[in-house]
């Protein structure tokens, strides 16, 4: 059964939001809103084009009155007064309205603007229409003003993390048109008509944008602001460039959704979590033939940032959503992150080019990605031989400490602004025994040339050697050692990642766990990257790895270890602390507060792909659905007091999986058929669907 999800099923509510700016994309371009307008526009990007500063502001005429659009506070804001909006993936509606008496006679206007990405072609449609709500007819007049800002063409193998600056100021041609180098910037627009009544317009000028609109009666302006290679041909009509992306948007996210679950709870917030989780996804999704790959995984990208896929956060964080999503493509951009030199590099440029500097968790994020690409579409032994060489290059970059690796400093770490969690560090070196295992474990089913006994040996070394040399019991924690022999205790959430990883012992387990508690780890909104008791190196100005708040994949990837664990009580605690970013936010940034329900305001990327964290531990942890390597299909659902939830449609190698849990326990059915406890069916497509129920509430 396909996932019952389209992009309405994405709306979010903007009255709620608590974004300084959002934005909205089509996977060929981004567009921001300009902040309490009604029909204003930002910024926009379009790989290779670029028009960071680039603005469009729209006033209304009406009966000779100006009204401007964004109207400031207090009564003598007399202007165009923003009433909300309702955001989708791909495209957002916004509403305001106009009640003022003008010489004696009332004024009133409904004006509602959509604001649409284009696809195929670089820049932005806004459509506004305009319902006259007083008792006479009355002439309207649309006065658009694009301020082109700075345009720029970047080569897609220059889109690393920093938004691109804008360029030099452009030159105007003529009326609506500027230009800068090789790049053209273009306000366009196309005739009004009348409605509802289907009437021809009177007294229409489509030079002018003015319409004569009758009592009751509605009128919709349609504009375009188009960016790239000097356009010679006339434009087609601007609302088909809008019905193409629409359809476009609606059929990609069609294919990507189709194997995702749907979620059906009566447990408050987890379902708008959900949405909001996926939508973080469908946003990073890019959808145009000169990447590299289609789709691109971009780490960011919708504020002009990021748009470039790092290694680390695409296979680190949602291994198995992102799977789900991408589906046959996952493979290819396996490929094309290994095809860069990681070696040197921590992501991939559109194009594919290497960006960056070597980054200790790379090696581990490729592995983690390539066990949920072979778990659901199957791997083949040369590309399991050329991950094993992908990992030894990025290990090769960092110093052997014994077995483990010393990683450097934060130039190639968390990039914390205190030193501390540096040099020879638990994590990532858990993370490279894990990926020495299931290296040996994808070898084993791919037929590939690899040690594999000899891995899993150096495996459970690595894991002694970070108990024995990085353990401290008197502290509890895990000590950082430098070359010159300081150490230091840093309370860092990613000791967690030793954690899942297999290193600590029943005791070592216990003390970890004994700091995630309030006033350590846990703020009422989330989990910080620091503990609030760690004072040498707790700090609020670097929300993503310092403290005070995390990177937005830290929180859900830790309930979803403990979920792993059987620990679920403390997972729920640690992801139930999430669910205001479901009601509050239309897709989640790159870090978020976590003693405030609330984002760093300036400085950060607006969106992230490791937001998808949230769904992941969701299916993977609470329902408990972990693809193995080999194909099968391990469901071992966790014990939920908190109400029920069902997940329905799970696509995997062919089969329907439908999971339920609730207080009383759990029901699993595959292709409609329930299982009760382990079973298989080898089906067409791939190895056996395994159930698995473990629990003592089964």
């Amino acid at each position: 059964m396909a996932s019952r999800y389209t992009l309405d099923d994405f709306a979010f509510d903007l009255r709620q939001g608590v974004v300084q700016q959002a934005w909205v994309t089509s996977g060929w371009s981004t567009v921001a809103l300009a902040p309490g307008t009604v029909c204003g526009v930002a910024g926009c990007f379009a790989p290779p084009y670029a028009a960071p500063d680039s603005s469009l502001r729209i006033e209304l005429e009406v009966a000779g009155h100006r009204i401007p659009d964004g109207a400031r506070p207090g009564v003598n804001g007399r202007g165009l007064l923003y009433a909300g909006g309702t955001w989708r993936p791909h495209q957002v509606v916004r509403r305001g309205t106009y009640h003022q008496f003008h010489d004696g006679a009332l004024r009133s206007l409904d004006v509602r603007s959509t604001l649409t990405p284009l696809y195929g072609r670089a820049g932005y449609a806004v459509q506004v229409a305009i319902r006259n709500r007083a008792a006479e007819a009355v002439t309207i007049t649309l006065h658009p003003e694009l301020h082109p800002g700075g345009p720029r063409r970047i080569p897609l193998g220059e889109w690393g993390w920093v938004p691109p600056e804008p360029g030099p100021a452009p030159t105007q041609l003529g009326h609506g048109r500027w230009q800068a180098g090789e790049v053209t910037i273009d306000l366009l627009h196309e005739e009004v008509g009348v409605g509802p009544d289907g009437r021809s317009p009177t007294g229409a000028d489509s030079t002018l944008l003015t319409q004569v609109v009758p009592a009751g009666a509605e009128v919709t302006f349609t504009l375009a602001v188009q960016i790239g290679a000097a356009h010679t041909t006339a434009p087609r009509p601007l609302s088909t460039w809008v019905d193409e992306a629409v359809d476009r948007c609606e059929r990609r996210a069609a294919a990507v959704l189709a194997r995702v679950p749907w979620l059906g709870t009566d447990v408050p917030g987890l379902d708008a979590y959900w949405r909001r989780s996926l939508a973080s996804g469908l946003v990073c999704l890019w959808d145009n033939p000169s990447f590299v790959t289609n789709p691109f995984v971009a780490t960011s990208g919708i504020d002009g940032g990021a748009l470039c896929a790092y290694a680390w956060d695409t296979g680190g964080y949602a291994p198995h959503l992102l799977t789900l999503m991408l589906g046959d493509t996952a493979v290819d951009v396996l490929n094309a992150l290994m095809a860069a030199d990681l070696g040197n590099n921590y992501a991939i440029a559109p194009d594919g080019t290497g960006l960056g500097v070597a980054y200790a968790y790379s090696g581990w994020s490729l592995v983690t990605f390539a066990a949920a690409v072979a778990a659901q579409g199957g791997i083949d032994a040369g590309q399991v031989e050329r991950l094993y060489a992908t990992m030894a290059a990025i290990d090769a970059h960092f110093t052997p400490a014994g077995e483990l690796y010393d990683y450097g400093t934060q130039h190639n770490l968390l990039e914390m602004r205190t030193a501390g969690w540096e040099h020879v560090v638990a994590s990532p070196n858990t993370e490279r025994a894990w990926s020495l295992d299931t290296l040996a474990s994808l070898a084993e089913v791919s037929g590939a040339d690899l040690p594999t006994a000899a891995m899993r040996q150096r495996a459970e070394r690595i894991r002694k050697a970070v108990a024995d040399d990085l353990w401290d019991p008197d502290k509890r924690w895990f000590r950082c050692r430098y070359p010159d022999g300081h150490t230091e205790i840093v309370h860092s959430v990613q000791a967690f990642d030793a954690l899942r990883n297999g290193a600590c012992s029943p005791s070592m387990a216990a003390d970890l766990l004994s700091h995630l508690r309030p006033g350590a780890f846990l703020g009422s909104y989330g989990v910080s990257s620091v503990s609030a008791e760690d004072e040498r190196h707790y700090e609020l100005g670097d929300v993503d790895w310092s403290g005070g708040g995390a990177y937005t994949g830290e929180a859900p990837q830790l309930a979803l270890t403990l979920w792993e664990r059987g620990e679920s009580e403390r997972a729920w605690q640690v992801l139930s602390r999430l669910f205001w970013m479901g009601e509050h936010l239309p897709y989640f940034p790159q870090e978020h507060y976590s003693d405030r329900p609330g984002t760093p305001p300036v400085g950060r990327r607006a969106n992230i792909i490791a937001g998808l964290t949230g769904a992941e531990a969701i299916l993977t942890g609470l329902a408990g659905v972990r693809p193995q390597p080999d194909g099968r299909l391990l469901i071992d659902p966790s014990p939920f007091a908190a109400g029920n939830v069902t997940l329905r449609g799970l696509e995997f190698r062919g089969h329907t999986v439908d999971i339920s849990v609730s207080p009383s326990g759990h029901a699993i059915t595959v292709d409609g058929r329930p299982i009760t406890g382990e079973s298989g069916d080898s089906g067409e497509r791939g190895g056996p669907v395994v159930a698995v129920p473990t629990h003592p509430s089964a």
